[in-house]
């Protein structure tokens, strides 16, 4: 959980004050490190999970707000967006059952949530990514209403100086802009922490950058977003691209994102860390400050480094460093954020089984690694997974491996041993590392999601098929199936009620568009060649200005003269219009109405699409 009362570092006073308690935060840092003071055993996990909260039409609801207060309780907290929430579990020593009571208590916080949630007509789902978000639910309305993402948002904003780009490509591609850090609320993440040894910390930190590809390849859970395929696990993108506040330039840009994966293996301590930290990111916010870190320390406390905390939570490494205190005592923790919630509590439990056992199963012979591992493999391996998942090929030991083999023949081993070194029950181990063995040889839940949004697509329109894939998605996740085993959607595990239906899910996103200057024999001429009775006409600011129809068709290919003039002397320029949001009945009745077939749809002045009397 981040600082909530935070404001924008804005002020020179605030500036100044902010600074001397960040300098003094690495000085009391450096101070505890040379006095041997941080907590080396016993070895704790801990973890948070984020969720989703979806309304009865399975689309994203505004009320995560009130169902927080309704839950009443420490473990939840606030995300950025109405439609989120986060759990953060107790942290329990590394060792027995650990995994299970950490599961039981998981299952259980999660009942609660689904108690308060069912109050106000919402479900509560587990995913990477809501299939169903769509550009609605990424404006500042569905912003959280406290000041700590406001006061983020502005800031970042402020040194961007504009607007943000997303651009993904895989299978489809997502290229647009946007004005808020809201498509960071797209991503809901399992986060893993695992303590550290601090005396150790270069060469644990680098061991876990080494093996972040094939986890992240058997975790992939997230392969959709604004109904197109994209990246198996595209939250690394996403959340890439979503709070960057480095501006284009013509300029070849070596700056370094704030999410990201790193750019070499780390050498020195963990104060050298963090002191590389605040040298790359301008830091964003400040709060206030009744001490400073060393009087803490002085008289006897461990203090909480609160400018440090504040500034590392605004930069976002897959694998973060944390920093904490536990019975005045100070700790230190990596927190692996590229592990995706869901598809259901087994498989998150066994994801972080299977990374845990593997840092603490590390050989003799991977000491070291920066010694031995490229780090541009490294890096190279981890988005590897995030584009292919279990399709991706690895450079591990020299070799280079398919994720099959390098999770079967040298993660697993690895993390039985690395587990069993701490005393992990075998039956544990063996229960969740059998759910991760199961799903190496059938399909993680991004493979089941593509096949099954493929399947549904070739019956359902995509706003329907992703409404049945999340409803699917939920029957699976109440019944506690592994994905390994879950089968692809019948479709009528959601039945569309024809009442509530609204143009955007009947309308074509895709459609035949020209410019009011396109040549007018070469637009009718494509109309018929493709069979397409209606074109939306743009202007030279790419604004809709008319529209073409099979009737000027007809009417213009007999006329062959008036065919050498330009769109705009041939086009119907009085438009009926509709938006996305308009009911589906209002629009069939001002087309029956006006006896036309065809209304644009938009958003402002831009065309966003197109629905006929076909599509209804």
């Amino acid at each position: 959980m981040g600082e909530l009362n935070v404001k924008k570092l804005t002020r020179n006073e605030d500036k100044v004050g902010y600074i001397d308690q960040l300098l003094t935060d690495i000085e009391a840092l450096e101070f505890m490190l040379e006095n041997g003071m941080f907590k080396k055993r016993p070895v704790r996990i801990g973890a948070e999970q984020e969720f989703c909260l979806v309304e009865e039409n399975w689309e994203p609801t505004n009320k995560a707000d009130k169902v927080l207060k309704d839950i009443n309780d420490p473990h939840f907290t606030s995300e950025l967006t109405l439609y989120n929430l986060e759990i953060n579990l107790d942290p329990l020593v590394l060792n027995d059952l650990c995994f299970s009571e950490l599961h039981k208590q998981l299952n259980e916080l999660l009942e609660k949530a689904k108690s308060s949630a069912a109050k106000y007509k919402t479900k509560v789902l587990l995913t990477g990514i809501l299939p169903t978000v769509d550009t609605k639910y990424l404006e500042t309305a569905y912003m959280t209403p406290l000041d700590r993402y406001h006061v983020l948002n502005e800031a970042i904003k402020d040194i961007r100086k504009e607007d943000i780009e997303l651009h993904i490509k895989g299978v489809d591609e997502v290229n647009l802009h946007h004005n808020t850090i809201l498509y960071e609320g797209c991503n809901t993440s399992f986060q893993s922490h695992l303590q550290i040894d601090a005396d150790d910390f270069a060469d644990t930190y680098n061991w876990a950058q080494a093996i972040a590809g094939p986890i992240l390849s058997i975790a992939a859970n997230s392969p959709l977003l604004l109904g197109q395929e994209l990246w198996e696990e595209t939250r690394i993108a996403l959340f890439t691209q979503s709070v960057d506040t480095r501006a284009s330039t013509f300029i070849l840009n070596e700056k370094e994102s704030r999410v990201g994966f790193g750019n070499d293996w780390v050498s020195g301590s963990i104060a050298d860390f963090y002191k590389d930290a605040v040298i790359r990111f301008r830091s964003l916010i400040t709060t206030d400050f009744e001490t400073d870190s060393m009087s803490l320390l002085k008289s006897g406390q461990t203090p909480k480094l609160r400018a440090l905390a504040l500034h590392n939570g605004t930069i976002y490494k897959w694998n973060r460093l944390c920093y904490g205190v536990t019975d005045n005592v100070p700790h230190v923790r990596i927190e692996n954020r590229y592990m995706p919630s869901g598809p259901t509590t087994d498989d998150e439990i066994a994801n972080m089984m299977l990374w845990v056992g593997v840092m603490m199963g590390r050989p003799k012979a991977f000491e070291n690694i920066h010694k031995k591992m490229n780090f541009k493999d490294a890096k190279g391996n981890f988005f590897n997974a995030a584009r292919y998942g279990m399709a991706a090929q690895f450079h591990w030991d020299g070799k280079l491996l398919s994720s099959h083999k390098v999770l079967l023949d040298h993660f697993l081993p690895m993390a039985y041993r690395g587990l069993y070194s701490m005393g992990v029950a075998p039956r544990d181990a063996e229960h969740y590392l059998s759910i991760i063995e199961n799903r190496i040889r059938s399909n993680n839940g991004s493979r089941w999601m593509v096949k099954s949004f493929r399947k549904l697509k070739e019956s359902y329109k995509t706003p329907d098929a992703l409404k049945i894939l999340v409803a699917t998605m939920y029957e699976r996740q109440e019944k506690h199936y592994t994905v390994d085993v879950w089968q692809l959607p019948r479709g009528d595990e959601y039945l569309i009620p024809e009442d509530a239906l609204k143009v955007k899910d009947r309308m074509n996103r895709k459609t035949l568009t020209a410019q009011e200057n396109d040549s007018a024999e070469l637009v009718l001429k494509m109309m018929l060649w493709k069979n397409i009775h209606h074109a939306p006409i743009l202007d030279q600011n790419l604004d809709l200005s008319g529209l073409l129809t099979w009737t000027d068709v007809k009417n213009y290919v007999e006329n062959p003269a008036k065919l050498k003039s330009s769109i705009g002397t041939l086009m119907t320029r009085d438009l009926i219009t509709v938006t996305s949001e308009t009911p589906l009945k209002e629009a069939e009745e001002l087309m029956s109405a006006n006896k036309i077939n065809c209304l644009p749809v938009v958003e402002g002045k831009k065309l966003i699409g197109i629905i006929t009397t076909n599509d209804l």
